[in-house]
């Protein structure tokens, strides 16, 4: 009876948490309030597991990954006010032009996240240039959305090797891996993605033409109210990048030329390899074993220290690049910085909720029950992750929840059965980036704003293209996976 009464009190608190947070009630509130509410179900200390349990899993959050959530919402901002991120996206409308104006929006976007720019720091610069080109093309508005959802929410964030993404930085410290973990299986899925999301987005254009639809109307470009309560809650828990601070800052009306722009790109991408395999694995860093630093190994912080310096490396060029460029350095600066707090606070918040869950006695059936599921660890963990993810509305709240409960467990069977724990770091971040763009996403509720249409017009080509393509590259990767290993 006590059991059953707790796993009532898990899912009331769970529901709880996904209902108000639908309706842009802050999880900062919404998040200790649920986990209480599981706790009490369950009879367990309420004060005990608030301040211990909770705070205690938010704060390890925070000081794991505060470093990542600020170089890159700062990297992001310098990137959008020296103006880089529009010279990429212009020059892709060059080089590609109106013939090809949904492969041009797709790689604009999938170039600059790649690099390290926030989701909705490319949001905002290539939604209009993607309205431009759409309308010379009289391609329809609604196939705006997709196109930008293809190339900044998929295999940029989840698959690619190396995408300093925070969602694939989050496994790092839990399986003692790279942000380069299962590169073959990660390009593998990439293609997948780009090439299915392509595909159906060249055959809904085809259709379009058919039947002579076109553009449609005139230009509507225009930025919602990023001070939103409702729009601002629900974009912080889904991205690292508070969209409030888009408006801060001082944006630059001379735009560097390409080479300029691109370079603090290429270093993110080169820099963060250089750490991970190079520079990293020949310190001697025998001092970590020591109480004063945790008694940890390499392994368990390398990743982040990896990305880090990616990003500081990166930012040093961006700003020493574009010194002309950014008259207003330190205003552009205070809003990189303050556009990371609110979703890292968001996101621990949740990871406390998911903690107190984990250690209430009634969680034993609902680990028990995930682990049933068939197929295997791989499948499990996906679909434990899918899950939580969807639930949520957030990738990275969903994964460390999901890792924080089960991550341990996931590594003892992964050693019992010879799985590579890169294989599992790349399932986790594939699975994260599934079911997180249902309609309550804060990035697919922001995305359809600034795009002018409604989820009538848009969502169900954003559900193929970002949940879809998504869950077919999932499943090819956990195949491939479970016959020839990670590589």
């Amino acid at each position: 009876m006590g059991l059953a009464l707790g796993l009532i009190g898990i899912l009331c608190g769970l529901g709880l948490l996904v209902f108000l947070a639908y309706r842009g009630w802050s999880v900062l509130l919404l998040a200790p309030a649920a986990a209480l509410i599981a706790a009490l179900f369950s009879g367990e200390p309420l004060l005990a597991h608030w301040t211990q349990t909770f705070m205690g899993s938010a704060a390890l959050f925070i000081g794991q990954f505060f470093p990542l959530f600020l170089l890159g919402a700062l990297f992001g901002k310098l990137m959008e006010d020296s103006g880089a991120v529009a010279t990429i996206a212009e020059f892709m409308t060059e080089k590609l032009g109106t013939g090809r104006a949904i492969l041009a929006v797709v790689l604009a976007g999938a170039i600059v996240t790649y690099g390290g720019v926030s989701l909705f720091v490319a949001l905002f610069v290539i939604a209009p240039m993607a309205e431009a080109l759409f309308r010379t093309a009289d391609i329809p508005r609604r196939l705006m959305a997709p196109a930008i959802a293809l190339g900044t929410f998929t295999f940029t964030m989840m698959a690619l090797p190396g995408t300093p993404a925070i969602q694939n930085a989050i496994p790092m410290p839990f399986f003692g891996t790279t942000p380069f973990a299962a590169p073959g299986l990660g390009i593998i899925a990439s293609l997948i993605m780009l090439g299915f999301g392509l595909w159906w987005l060249a055959l809904q254009e085809g259709k379009a033409r058919r039947a002579g639809e076109g553009f449609g109307g005139v230009a509507n470009f225009s930025v919602p109210d990023l001070a939103d309560p409702v729009l601002r809650e629900r974009a912080t828990t889904a991205r690292e990048f508070d969209p409030a601070e888009i408006a801060h800052g001082n944006q630059s009306a001379e735009h560097p030329p390409i080479a300029v722009a691109a370079l603090p790109l290429v270093l993110v991408i080169l820099v963060n390899l250089l750490m991970s395999f190079v520079v990293l694995p020949r310190l001697d860093v025998a001092f970590l074993a020591e109480p004063r630093w945790g008694g940890i190994s390499l392994a368990s912080v390398s990743g982040v220290w990896s990305v880090a310096v990616a990003l500081f490396v990166a930012i040093v060029a961006t700003v020493a690049l574009n010194w002309r460029r950014l008259p207003k350095l330190r205003e552009t600066m205070d809003a990189g910085a303050n556009a990371s707090v609110l979703p890292i606070m968001g996101v621990a918040s949740l990871v406390g909720f998911g903690a107190v869950v984990a250690a209430l006695p009634a969680f034993a059936l609902v680990r028990d029950w995930v682990l049933s599921i068939g197929g295997g660890p791989l499948v499990s963990m996906a679909v434990a992750t899918n899950i939580l993810a969807a639930l949520t509305g957030s990738a990275s709240g969903g994964l460390t929840i999901a890792l924080d409960a089960l991550g341990g467990t996931y590594l003892k069977l992964a050693a019992e059965l010879g799985i590579d724990p890169s294989l599992l770091h790349r399932v986790a971040v594939m699975s994260a980036g599934t079911l997180d763009s249902l309609p309550h996403s804060g990035a697919v509720v922001t995305l359809l704003a600034v795009c002018g249409v409604t989820p009538k017009d848009s969502y169900r080509d954003i559900v193929m293209v970002a949940i879809v393509g998504a869950i077919l590259a999932l499943i090819a990767v956990i195949s491939l996976g479970s016959l020839f290993g990670s590589f």
